[in-house]
């Protein structure tokens, strides 16, 4: 799959099919959009676009979420879908005063020239999100292409979307929010060095960091760890860790029968299990005490 970043690197294609959203975790809605755009663009034997940005709208306007999914992860899981190209606007100052109309014929028709658009149903864009599928379809009508709306995808009656899915991980409910999904959650990124205070207490941590601070998951969780394509079993804390003044939010984890210095490498956290919520403990030793127990609960749910 071909990544454009950035309008300025677009060559104006010969046709397309096109897609536009944040696609955040790439959930089973956005895979059955991913589904029918790929099967237009086989049917039209014109190239599949999905369009996503850098920085996410909400982001932009201050009003920040939790990812669902890194950039990295939601480009292999594009990727693994079939699309064949994934173009990254930048949502700054200037994009977000192209009204709802210029982005139809500045993007969508002049420089990606699409024969078939696909978007939700509840997809919204252009300057104060005053474009809708309804303005599209009017657009489509004119400019030779095809407009298409996705409604709303339910799983044994629940609807599928990055909010539900937020919801269910917030409570440690990873069943549920698997099944929304369509995988287990994870999360996933370069082992950086930490204070390595871990190590004093008799349990050395992997460290990954947590972009803007913002999880949908925090607390202590029983986890599998896949480095190097070897899975670990491991007990994992995501938060600011509040024993040791910690102010950055952090997924640290204790790994099982490990030994080994994997710094720069990347690792997968696959959440399985919430064990409890992380507090603020008196001492070091208190601390200590408590790992020891969540280790044991987590060694528990894996029955190791």
């Amino acid at each position: 799959m071909q990544l454009i970043r950035g309008l300025h690197n677009l060559h104006k294609l010969s046709g397309c099919a096109l897609t536009i959203g944040n696609f955040d975790g790439v959930h089973s809605g956005h895979q059955e959009i991913i589904r029918r755009l790929t099967s237009k663009a086989k049917e039209l034997c014109v190239p599949s676009v999905v369009v996503s940005f850098s920085v996410t709208p909400q982001t932009f306007f201050g009003r920040p979420k939790a990812r669902l999914s890194n950039f990295r992860d939601k480009h292999i899981l594009l990727e693994s879908l079939g699309v064949d190209k994934h173009l990254l606007i930048r949502f700054n100052k200037a994009f977000s005063e192209t009204s709802a109309n210029s982005f139809i014929e500045e993007i969508i028709v002049n420089q990606l020239n699409a024969r078939y658009c696909l978007i939700g149903d509840d997809f919204r864009f252009g300057k104060d999100r005053l474009g809708d599928f309804y303005l599209l379809e009017q657009y489509a009508k004119l400019g030779g292409f095809s407009a298409d709306k996705l409604g709303d995808i339910q799983i044994k009656g629940q609807r599928v979307s990055s909010s539900a899915i937020r919801n269910y991980l917030s409570i440690g409910a990873f069943d549920k929010a698997e099944l929304l999904l369509g995988r287990p959650y994870s999360i996933s990124g370069l082992i950086a060095h930490g204070a390595k205070k871990g190590r004093t207490i008799g349990f050395p941590t992997i460290n990954i960091g947590i972009r803007r601070n913002l999880s949908p998951v925090l607390g202590v969780f029983a986890v599998l760890v896949e480095i190097n394509s070897i899975t670990y079993y491991g007990v994992c804390n995501v938060g600011k860790r509040p024993t040791v003044g910690g102010e950055k939010t952090l997924l640290e984890v204790f790994l099982f029968d490990f030994d080994q210095e994997v710094y720069g490498e990347h690792a997968t956290v696959v959440f399985k299990n919430r064990v409890r919520e992380e507090k603020k403990f008196n001492s070091f030793d208190d601390l200590k005490l408590q790992i020891a127990e969540d280790a044991k609960s987590a060694k528990h749910f894996f029955k190791i």
